[in-house]
């Protein structure tokens, strides 16, 4: 028997019940034909609009927080990946054939992610139940208006129950960031001396209360007056990603004091990340770096390459050298390294994907960025280049994800 041919775009057309979906940056990119009847809207006056443009909050009423609650709940689902179920709101709506006449609306919404290949959520799900009519029911068969008074009561009151208990998630997630914030600042190194040789490092949490990550930098001093310097990132958030964050590093900086290279090192870490729970898929990426010979030896465990700034304002992609991240294989494998000679006053530069990547772009393009920006603040010194990058490449509303950054002028 032949597989039926599903046409899912005609299924999401036909759903009963309003189903809208937008981009992590809560732009509508598509709606079944049940919102746009219900919420008064062509698919013209939708697509391609941010969703608070479209249906902006009452101005008429002081106290509506439709707008803030939906966009906080949108927001959550964008960062942790999660499906958010929404109190009972009021939503008024503004009649698109008369303007400045809003109508009184009752929403019970859902918004659910849909994750990328990556893990990270490329749609929100925004689907409502629309029960004005349930709200406003008055009079009708076995009904009066006392009937509908005190089921209005009641649906307010338990919206009220559910938002003292979203409150109070919220006061514990930000709880929680603050322990993370304080344990990660704890373990991540302060820049040191390292001869004459400059360096800056910089980490910048997410915004979202939600999403600390596990984003780390270590430079390690090595026999002959050589550096290690690393970066990774834990999979995950919150306080379980920064408490993994601080086994590995650990583990790391012992590893590339006794290892015969960047290589050696990171086979040890994937050993032991095998035994720390969080640090599946972890990436990291060690350099080392030899003052004396003018080389950089690295290896990569999925993480993005590290970049090389040379005098004259070109930029070389430390590449050759990638694996797979720590303890993503079922069995141990020995892990590759290159080397790559530098010249006097080039730039060495590590950074985690939460400079460079963006959810609708190839990575290349935010590879193809920093190189841009590197070339473009050439001249400068560790500590004014790590905050130019910092301010070209991040979002100046604030990142989604950490940014761990060490520059180092070899």
């Amino acid at each position: 028997m032949r597989k039926p041919q599903i046409d899912y775009a005609a299924v999401f057309r036909a759903l009963p019940g309003m189903v809208a979906l937008l981009t992590p940056e809560l732009v509508y990119i598509d709606a079944n034909e049940d919102f746009l009847r219900l919420a008064g809207r062509t698919r013209e006056q939708l697509l391609g609009r941010y969703i608070f443009d479209v249906f902006p909050e009452n101005p008429n009423d002081p106290a509506a927080a439709g707008m803030r609650e939906t966009r906080e709940s949108m927001l959550r689902v964008v960062s942790t990946g999660e499906r958010d179920t929404m109190a009972l709101l009021r939503y008024d709506i503004e009649d698109p054939a008369r303007p400045g006449h809003w109508g009184e609306h009752y929403w019970s919404p859902v918004n659910a992610p849909v994750l990328g290949a990556d893990g990270k959520v490329v749609l929100v799900v925004h689907r409502v139940e629309e029960v004005t009519e349930l709200i406003r029911a008055r009079g009708g068969p076995g009904h009066d208006s006392r009937d509908a008074h005190v089921l209005e009561a009641e649906l307010y009151t338990r919206a009220r129950e559910l938002q003292d208990v979203n409150e109070r998630l919220r006061q514990a997630h930000a709880r929680e960031r603050e322990v993370a914030l304080a344990l990660q600042s704890a373990m991540l190194p302060a820049p040191v001396p390292i001869g004459p040789h400059e360096a800056a490092v910089r980490y910048q949490p997410a915004i979202d209360a939600l999403n600390v990550c596990g984003d780390w930098y270590d430079l390690v001093d090595l026999p002959g007056e050589n550096l290690a310097v690393a970066v990774g990132d834990v999979v995950g958030h919150g306080l379980a990603a920064a408490c993994a964050m601080g086994q590995l590093r650990s583990a790391l900086s012992a590893a590339c004091r006794v290892a015969g290279g960047p290589a050696r090192a990171l086979e040890a870490l994937g050993l032991y990340a095998r035994f720390v729970e969080g640090a599946e898929s972890t990436t990291v990426v060690t350099t080392f770096i030899d003052w004396d010979s003018h080389t950089v030896t690295y290896s990569c465990a999925g993480h993005l390459p590290p970049a090389l700034l040379h005098p004259d304002g070109t930029v070389t992609f430390l590449d050759q050298a990638t694996d797979p991240p720590l303890a993503a294989r079922p069995e141990h494998h020995r892990r590759p390294q290159a080397r790559i000679p530098f010249t006097e006053g080039a730039t060495l530069v590590l950074y985690t994907d939460g400079l460079i990547e963006r959810r609708d772009e190839d990575i290349d393009a935010g590879l193809a960025r920093l190189a841009a920006a590197l070339t473009r603040h050439r001249r400068s010194g560790p500590e004014a280049l790590a905050d130019a990058l910092l301010t070209d490449l991040l979002s100046p509303t604030g990142n989604t994800d950490d940014t761990a950054l060490v520059v180092i002028r070899l």
